[in-house]
Order: structure tokens, then sequence, then C-alpha cells
């Protein structure tokens, strides 16, 4: 986690430790979200070819909560994060290759 934190902290370009509880909280929200998105499986998102995906999509969804922090009486609203949202779809195209084996057509050629 503290290595997300000072990847968040470089993107962000905040110095010192005086944000490093919230940024911390960020990273566990938008880890949740991503995973809820996509799958429950822990071990999917530890995966070599998963995990750099996963943290870009964690940390660019952290900065967005820190960037666009609102109060709740705020109405301002913000555009869709097209960005994530390809991560996100990209992750669950890799989940399903993932659990269902890969590529169905493929299999069915070498028959």
């Amino acid at each position: 986690m503290d290595e997300l934190v000072a990847q968040l902290k470089a993107m962000l370009r905040i110095d010192g430790t005086t944000e490093d509880k919230l940024l911390t909280s960020y990273i566990n929200a938008a880890s949740n979200f991503i995973k809820g998105a996509v799958a429950s499986d822990e071990e999917f998102f530890k995966r070599d070819d998963v995990k750099p995906t996963f943290e870009i999509a964690v940390l660019s969804l952290a900065g967005s909560y820190y960037t666009y922090r609102i109060a709740l009486v705020d109405t301002q609203s913000y555009p869709i994060d097209l960005t994530l949202n390809s991560i996100i779809g990209q992750l669950r195209g890799t989940y399903a290759e993932y659990q269902y084996g890969g590529d169905q057509d493929s299999e069915e050629a070498s028959v």
C-alpha cells in the first residue's frame, strides 16, 4: 500500500505526509470500486498480467477522488472518466478469459 501511496503522491505532486491517511482511504475506496466493477476474485488482481493495469486504474480513480473532493451540498457534476471506464472494460475482458480459459474459438478450431 505504501508504494501506491508514493505513486499517487508523485502523480498528484504532493510533498510531505500530511495527506497520507486521506490518500490511503482513496486508494482503498478505488480498489474496492474497481474490484466490485470487475470481479471479487482476489487472486485475479495479483496476476502479473493484471496487476499493473489494476494499479493504474486504482491510481486514476484515487487521483480523481482527491482532485474532485466536493461537499455534500455542491451540485456541480463532473464528466465520465472514459479512461477509467476503458481500463475497467479491459480488466473485465481479461477476467472473462481468466475465468473461462481463454479464447473459445481457437480451441474449437484446433479440434
